[in-house]
């Protein structure tokens, strides 16, 4: 009697990774997600940074447009200015600060400034009888909070402009501290954001943009 043996051929059983290997993988991939997201925020982070700011009004001086405690998106990327336009910028009574300070929104050491452009580049600048006139052509500004009690003329250098508050007698500017170098500015101002109820875009007024 022949009895036949079948041999099964078994195949090798499967390599387990040890847990402690598995587990140390995950956790790179934590990490690894962890600093990629990380990364990505501090990039939209300078990248917003480097477009725009955003400003408290501190202070009166801009009544009735901007109000005190309010806040006001900046564009940083305004190059060309008009007359009307409101800009934030640095006094130039103040020295410069470290642009990688600002590009990181750190605090200034100082408070930047809020006003309107009355005088661009060559312009004459007069007020006389509570009138601002721009080259001799007098300017209709329903935005002001009073008449300027001043009165003074000024030509505009080449490289600087000529700001004002729209709150004319409660305001530094121009016509006390004298004019700002373009270099200055830090950005138009282009909307108020907060708070939310006072939610409003900063136009600059068409008729005098003309002048």
């Amino acid at each position: 009697m022949t009895v036949e043996v079948f041999l099964t051929e078994l195949s090798p059983e499967p390599t387990i990774q040890p847990a402690a290997s598995t587990k140390g993988g995950s956790l790179r991939r934590f990490l690894l997600d962890i600093l990629e997201t990380f990364g990505l925020a501090i990039i939209l982070f300078l990248v917003i940074n480097t477009v725009s700011a955003r400003v408290r009004v501190d202070g009166n001086s801009m009544l009735p447009t901007l109000q005190n405690n309010q806040y006001v998106l900046v564009n940083r990327l305004v190059r060309t200015y008009q007359r009307g336009d409101i800009i934030v910028f640095r006094p130039p009574m103040y020295p410069q600060e470290n642009f990688l300070r600002r590009l990181l929104g750190q605090p200034s050491y100082y408070e930047d400034y809020i006003k309107r452009i009355i005088g661009l580049p060559g312009d004459t600048v007069e007020v006389n009888d509570g009138i601002v006139s721009i080259n001799g052509v007098p300017l209709e500004e329903t935005y002001i909070a009073d008449p300027p009690a001043y009165s003074g003329s000024w030509r505009v250098p080449q490289g600087y402009l000529f700001v004002m508050g729209d709150n004319r007698n409660n305001s530094s500017d121009s016509h006390s501290w004298g004019y700002l170098p373009v270099e200055n500015v830090l950005g138009k101002a282009i909307l108020v954001y907060w708070p939310f109820a006072d939610w409003n875009i900063l136009h600059t007024p068409a008729a005098m943009a003309a002048h």
